[in-house]
Parts: structure tokens; C-alpha cells; sequence
């Protein structure tokens, strides 16, 4: 049950809406469930009942204030039960009315002094609470803290009335639509622009670059200029969208969310000025730069797995924005399927992405990097290479998100910990839309090796992994285990070495599919290990060739090709 107060200035303009019925297909049957007096009338149901009667009525004591009357007095609270519940009488939606009317102050019980108040049917699945903020006696409620208060009443409703139990908030959550504009739209404009804002802060590295890409994800912007020519805000609006007056309809930076205002935004800059590159052999390596840039991504979404149970609370803090925005840069460089559940996945992340903890913003500057190489990289095509340099970041993406929920959780963040566990349950269909193509084509090599290589293979995880071997042999996923073990060792890989350091990395008992898991770990310490010896000889090419060749044998395979020329 979900509760959503407002304030407005215009009683009977909330009234008119509604009861409006006209051109809005959601409005049915508009009735009052309550009010403060049981025989108000109701223009609803009473023929010679009016709108402006009923304004004039609930603002009475508001318009005995003339001039020291509030300007925005009208107190407005949208009371809506989960997707799933049942539909609720008349009579318990008036409870519920009284009940959160009683809890924020604004008519406690008893209270013959009270805020005149109604509250409004007009749909199966939720009522709208009005009330003038101006008591009997001419004071104002006390109400603070209401939407906290009506809150916290509407979890007690909800165990009463046996409806789906929802997570409460702690204030840092992005403002949510209003009821006008939801109507019509699957998504509304604040959620789109905030959207198309995240994605061009992830891993932007000033403020020009941050524009620049703002600019070109087709949205209007506006910035706010001081007389010295300094920028102190922003704003942005959809194409199209434009008010009675026929201009654009604007939302500041710290409207669509509390951490995109641009003093917020200019912090995550500041976090990465000045900061030396980092050169790895990742960045050393033959590969394709979208492959490069996911093998650094994986590397570093690895080190902020970590983190995030090493019991630094600020750094840990820093890690999810970081991470927030490599699943907004994986998100815009993917497609089909995969970008489809990416995108999803990120935009429940980001509400996990924002806490009372403050960040320590220099933990997040790596991730920010990763970031800025997978959208400076390109697309990735989601096959060959760049199918398995995804699906093997997307698998620690995952393990690493599920850790932000039990983070999370632990400090008593709900909400923050339900949307990271939505956003998990996306990155596992996109790993799966992402990893079905690479595994297969692994799986066919694996089979088709010759049965001694099996065996061979067989026995190098018996050495290094002697508790594991017999249940990996039984997995589906051994096949394409036994083929990286086979293109590794070729590469001039230790195996065994190489596979017990896989399987010590992070625990494997939580893994769906070990095999699977080691798969792509091999596949990440293949590409970032140099080998330990100088790659063996090439069996006879009646031997089946790899379907998708190890990252580590890239190089190698290239000059073999080179000396076959």
C-alpha cells in the first residue's frame, strides 16, 4: 500500500480531476468513501450537488485566513494498494482514510478542531485523501514528517488487512510521478530523463563530456548561469512535452533524482581528476576494444565484490554508485534482449544506489573508468569474443549485486535492498540471453575433443579440485569447462594451477552451475594471465578447431595463422 502526499494550491481544480471522467479511461464510478462530515454532499452520487459547493465547503476555514492564509493548502495523499492485492471495500478504504489522516496530524482522533477533509473512489485500487490545511481554530496541523508517518501506518494497514507486505522508505528515493503524468504513458517523462541523464554520467569524465553525451541522447537542456559565467544548474525536458503555454516542461537535475544535481554530479568528477591510468595487460592484449573494456570491467566489478563486505560502510557506499554506472554503460553498449533486461536491471539498481551513507567518492573512481572504456569502446556484437567477455562480466555483475542487496539489508535499507534484488533477477536473464550462444558453441568443442583429451582434462580436475571433480563431470556445463581447459593449456597455461586459482577466487557453493561459474573465471584469468610456458604444438587439423577460442590464445592463434599463411 502505497502512499503519496503532495500539496497544491487549488482545491477545486483537485476536485475537478477527480471526478473527471470524460478523458480518462482509469475514472470510474467517482464517490466519496469518507469525509469529515458523513452527510456532505457528494457530487458523485447527488445530482444537485456541485464542485465549487464542495470547494467552498473544505476551504471555509482557509478563506477565513484572507491573506495569511498558506498559499499551497491543499494536502493531497493518493492511497494505492500492490499489484495482486484484492480490492477493498468502500468501508475499509474509509478506515484506511481515517487511519492515515490520524497518523500524520492532519485530523487526529477526536480532534473537533481537526482539517475539514474527503476522500475520493475513483478506481478499484486506490483512493486520494484532500484535506485544507487550516484547522477550526484558524493554526495549521501539525504534519511533520507526514509522508514518513503515513507511511509507517500503511505497513501496519497492510498486516491487518492481509495485503502484500511493502518495504519502507528512508527519504532518498527519486520522486515519483504524479497521477498526471502517469496517464497515458508507460513511462513518464521524469523517468525517461532520468534515465537518458544516467546514462550520460556513466563514467563521463568532466562536465563538457557529461553535456556533450546529455545532448546527444536527444534531450533539451538548460543551464542555469551565474553573472560570471559560472554553470549552477541544470535542467532538462523531453522533445514535445510542453505546457498550457506552449513551453517546454523542465525538470532540474534534483528533481529527477537527490545525487543528479550538478554540485552531486560535480563530486563524481572530482572523484577522478588527476588520477594516473591504469595499463594492465588487459589493455596490453590483441582483443577487440568492447572485449578489452569488459575483461577491465569484470577485473574491476571483481575488487568491489569485495569490497562490499569489508566492512568499510563509506567505501562500500562508493562502490554501488561505481557500480551503478558500468550496468548504465554495459546497458547502452549491448542489444536485442540483452540491452533490453540491462536497462531494466539499471534502472532498479539505481535506487540502490543512493543511501544516508555518505560515499567515499574516490572508491569509486576505478568503476567510473571501467565505465568510461565500455562506452568509449563501442557496441559489443553479443557473440564470438564479445559474447563471452559480456556474459562473464554480467556473471560477477550479478554475484555483485547480490551482495548490494545483503548489504543493504543488513542496514536495514528495504527498499534499497528490493530493488537490487529486482535488478539481479534482470542481469540473470541478460546473462542468460548473453552466455546461451558462447556456452553452446563451447559445449560442441568439448564434445568433439578427442576421448583422451577428456580424460586428460578429467584428471586436471581431479588434482586440483579433488572435492569438486566428480560433481563437475555430472554438471551440463562440463563440456564447455573442459574446452577452456583445453584452449587454456594450449595457450601454454598451467591448468591445473590456473583452475584451482578459479575455484579459490569466491566461494562456488551459492552457484547455479559451477562449471558454468569456472567457465568464465578461467576465460577472465586466461586473458589477464600471461602463460607459463610457451603455448604447445597444434594437434593435426583433422582435430575439430576451437568454436570460440580462449581470450589468453588470441595472440597466439593470430601468429599461427601468420606462419600458415
Amino acid at each position: 500500500m502505497v502512499p503519496d502526499v503532495s500539496r497544491g494550491s487549488r482545491t477545486i481544480g483537485l476536485l475537478h480531476y477527480l471526478y473527471r471522467t470524460s478523458d480518462i479511461e482509469a475514472h470510474v464510478d467517482p464517490h466519496l468513501v469518507a469525509a469529515y462530515d458523513p452527510h456532505l454532499p457528494d457530487p458523485g452520487r447527488d445530482p444537485n450537488a456541485t464542485f465549487s459547493e464542495l470547494a467552498a465547503d473544505l476551504d471555509l476555514w482557509v478563506n477565513a485566513l484572507g491573506d495569511k492564509a498558506p498559499k499551497k493548502h491543499v494536502w493531497h495523499c493518493p492511497v494505492r494498494t500492490a499489484p495482486g492485492d484484492r480490492a477493498l471495500s468502500d468501508e475499509e478504504w474509509a478506515t484506511v482514510a481515517r487511519r492515515v489522516l490520524a497518523a500524520t496530524g492532519i485530523a487526529p482522533d477526536g480532534d473537533d478542531q481537526a482539517c475539514r477533509w474527503i476522500a475520493v473512489r475513483h478506481a478499484p485500487d486506490h483512493i486520494h485523501i484532500v484535506a485544507p490545511l487550516v484547522r477550526a481554530d484558524r493554526t495549521r496541523p501539525r504534519h511533520h514528517k507526514d509522508g514518513t508517518r503515513a507511511q509507517a501506518e500503511c505497513r501496519k494497514i497492510e498486516k491487518e488487512f492481509g495485503l502484500r507486505r511493502l518495504k519502507e522508505g528512508e527519504g532518498t528515493a527519486a520522486k515519483r510521478p504524479t497521477s498526471a503524468e502517469r496517464l497515458g504513458q508507460d513511462a513518464t517523462s521524469r523517468e525517461l530523463l532520468r534515465e537518458h541523464v544516467h546514462r550520460a554520467l556513466a563514467g563521463a569524465v568532466d562536465e563538457a563530456e557529461f553535456f556533450d553525451r546529455l545532448a546527444t541522447e536527444g534531450v533539451r537542456i538548460k543551464k542555469r548561469v551565474a553573472p560570471s559565467g559560472d554553470v549552477l544548474g541544470y535542467s532538462v525536458a523531453k522533445v514535445g512535452d510542453r505546457n498550457k503555454a506552449g513551453e517546454p516542461i523542465w525538470f532540474s537535475g534534483s528533481k529527477l533524482a537527490p545525487d543528479l544535481s550538478l554540485p552531486r554530479i560535480r563530486k563524481r568528477f572530482a572523484a577522478t581528476t588527476d588520477m594516473p591510468e591504469r595499463h594492465t595487460v588487459l589493455e596490453r592484449s590483441g582483443a577487440s576494444a568492447p572485449v578489452r573494456a569488459r575483461h577491465f570491467a569484470a577485473e574491476i566489478t571483481d575488487s568491489a565484490l569485495a569490497s562490499l563486505t569489508a566492512g568499510d560502510d563509506s567505501a562500500a557506499a562508493a562502490q554501488l554508485i561505481g557500480v551503478g554506472e558500468v550496468l548504465d554503460a554495459l546497458a547502452q553498449t549491448s542489444f536485442g534482449p540483452t540491452q533490453a533486461e540491462l536497462r531494466k536491471a539499471a534502472v532498479h539498481f539505481e535506487r540502490a544506489t543512493r543511501s544516508h551513507i555518505r560515499a567515499e567518492k574516490e572508491e569509486m573512481y576505478a568503476l567510473r573508468r571501467a565505465a568510461h572504456q565500455i562506452v568509449h569502446s563501442g557496441s559489443a556484437l553479443g557473440r564470438g569474443q564479445d559474447g563471452v567477455a559480456t556474459a562473464l562480466v554480467l556473471d560477477i555483475m550479478i554475484l555483485t549485486v547480490i551482495a548490494a542487496a545483503r548489504w543493504h539489508a543488513a542496514r536495514g535499507h528495504a527498499q534499497q535492498a528490493e530493488a537490487a534484488q529486482q535488478a539481479a533477477a534482470h542481469l540473470r536473464a541478460a546473462y542468460q540471453a548473453t552466455a546461451a550462444s558462447p556456452l553452446a558453441a563451447m559445449r560442441a568443442y568439448g564434445q568433439r575433443l578427442p576421448a583422451q583429451s577428456r580424460r586428460h582434462h578429467a584428471a586436471t580436475a581431479r588434482t586440483a579440485l579433488p572435492h569438486l571433480a566428480e560433481h563437475l563431470q555430472a554438471e551440463p556445463g562440463w563440456d564447455a569447462l573442459t574446452a577452456v581447459l583445453d584452449q587454456a593449456e594450449r595457450a601454454g597455461h598451467d591448468t591445473t594451477a590456473l583452475l584451482a586459482k578459479a575455484a579459490a577466487q569466491r566461494e562456488l557453493d551459492s552457484a547455479d552451475s559451477i562449471s558454468e561459474v569456472l567457465v568464465w573465471r578461467l576465460q577472465h584469468l586466461g586473458y589477464a594471465t600471461p602463460p607459463a610456458s610457451a603455448p604447445r604444438s597444434r594437434r593435426p587439423r583433422t582435430e575439430p578447431a576451437p568454436a570460440v577460442p580462449a581470450p589468453a590464445a588470441v595472440a597466439h592463434q593470430k601468429a599461427n595463422r601468420s606462419r600458415r599463411r
